[in-house]
């Protein structure tokens, strides 16, 4: 639920702006504009707007603005496009949001070893049409085109996770500046190391909360030598999700499985000007050689039917898949025309697959109790679902009607093994489900965030409560 009326800690901002504009010119910004595009990210959350934004462009530029930070006690924001879904971005205590956007540099390709070092503020996207020409790609794809720095902060997936997993298991190394203004460097660009403390996966996943991801080291992937997707749909979204299980149970590498519910197919129809079928569908795709990719699809297909599935619909040419996936990733757009004037509130529970169906069953008949509208889409691949609660944000029977909802679903996530957040991560909007989830391993994590930022300057209110 959004938080209101937060109180700014008692520093004084004037000087710091002062210094900042000395350091970076025009590069620090007070514009209300500005400022408040900075506060917010692309859910129902509250806008928290920093006292400045900052654009650096250098790693030895964010040490300089963390250590006049530190000097005049503000807190310390990493933005990177603001896609975010859980408040990672607002600034509760106000402070200086540092906008990494500048630094937007693939600093260097290692074709034979398949990695690439980047500057934080480089997009997906960019990075993607930079290796194009080399044969090889990025596979992580949450649907944004989120800066990479900004993936890493928050353990992104996506679409892909079935296949090439997540940020945790594609980063291999990181440029960090701490909360004080040094300069770290973790990890390297061999494959495996056993030397010391995995500082990298520590760092992954932070939100922001210990230092200023600046570069991130990356796994790389060869273009498949055939790529197909298929959509086909389904008598119930049982059904769907039983084939999906027996998919991923019978090892078949597909590269992508993606669910949407009636509801959310025919809001994609309308927004993406689409004919589906308006029934629980699939979309797939896979990855590998021309044989290797019949192989895949027909063995799918075969399961598919033995699960009421339909007809396959393929697309095979890149504009194809391009116009099937923008229309995946447009799902959250397509879900706010279902009630004019709303916000979507994002749940992201996490099951163990042989559970997916169980509590994706449970939820949808959850949906239709509570008299809300929640399209369900999901990288049901990984066991991983999301429903777009749609609420008026100043309607408080909207509002709690959702929190109820939301409630529920993360305990019968936790209840079968599961997590109450696979992709999203915490922010401010999932803080009282972290304890129910990890209970004493909290008090852990909290030791480590006062070790790293004893101050609570960076990124303060996301992942613990102060």
């Amino acid at each position: 639920m959004a938080i209101a009326n937060v109180q700014k800690p008692r520093f004084d901002a004037a000087p710091l702006i002062a210094a900042l504009q000395e350091l970076l010119g025009e590069r620090c910004s007070v514009n209300p504009g500005i400022l408040e595009r900075h506060g917010h990210d692309e859910s129902y959350h509250e806008a928290h707007a920093p006292d400045a934004v900052v654009f650096p462009q250098s790693t030895e530029e964010v040490a300089a603005i963390m250590r006049l930070a530190r000097k005049h006690g503000a807190p310390v924001i990493p933005f990177g496009v603001g896609t975010s879904l859980e408040g990672h971005v607002a600034a509760l205590e106000g402070g200086i949001s540092i906008d990494m956007g500048r630094m937007n540099r693939v600093v260097e390709v290692n074709a034979a070893d398949l990695d690439v070092l980047v500057e934080a503020g480089v997009t997906r996207k960019q990075l993607n049409n930079h290796l194009r020409d080399q044969g090889l790609f990025f596979p992580i794809d949450p649907g944004a085109d989120a800066t990479l720095g900004g993936m890493t902060a928050t353990r992104a997936s996506g679409t892909n996770a079935v296949r090439y997993g997540t940020m945790r298991e594609n980063v291999l190394g990181l440029t960090i500046v701490t909360a004080d203004g040094r300069i770290i460097k973790t990890g390297g660009r061999a494959r495996k190391s056993a030397a010391g403390y995995d500082l990298t996966r520590l760092f992954v996943g932070s939100e922001g909360t210990l230092g200023v991801i600046t570069e991130i080291r990356l796994r790389l992937y060869g273009i498949p030598e055939a790529i197909a997707a298929a959509v086909t749909s389904f008598p119930s979204i049982g059904d769907a999700v039983d084939t999906v299980i027996q998919v991923i149970q019978s090892g078949i590498p597909v590269a992508r499985i993606e669910l949407l519910d009636e509801v959310q197919m025919g809001a994609v129809n309308r927004y993406s000007k689409l004919d589906y079928a308006e029934r629980p569908t699939l979309f797939i795709e896979f990855h590998g050689s021309e044989r290797g990719v019949a192989e895949q699809s027909e063995q799918v297909k075969a399961i598919a039917a033995d699960h009421g599935g339909g007809e396959f619909r393929w697309s095979v040419k890149p504009e194809e898949r391009s116009q099937l996936w923008q229309a995946r990733h447009d799902a959250y757009y397509a879900g706010l025309a279902l009630k004019p004037g709303s916000r979507g509130w994002p749940t992201d529970v996490c099951v163990p697959i042989s559970r997916l169906t169980e509590c994706i069953v449970e939820t949808k008949r959850d949906i239709e109790a509570s008299g809300i509208i929640a399209p369900i889409v999901g990288h049901v691949g990984d066991g991983n679902f999301h429903t777009s609660i749609l609420v008026h944000p100043d309607d408080p029977e909207d509002l709690r009607k959702a929190e109820a909802f939301n409630n529920r679903l993360v305990e019968r996530a936790l209840k079968m093994g599961g997590t109450c957040t696979g992709e999203h991560g915490i922010g401010f909007g999932k803080i009282g489900f972290l304890e129910r989830e990890h209970g004493e391993a909290v008090g852990l994590m909290r030791l480590i965030k006062q070790t790293l930022d004893p101050e609570n300057r960076m990124n303060p209110g996301k992942i613990f409560r102060a």
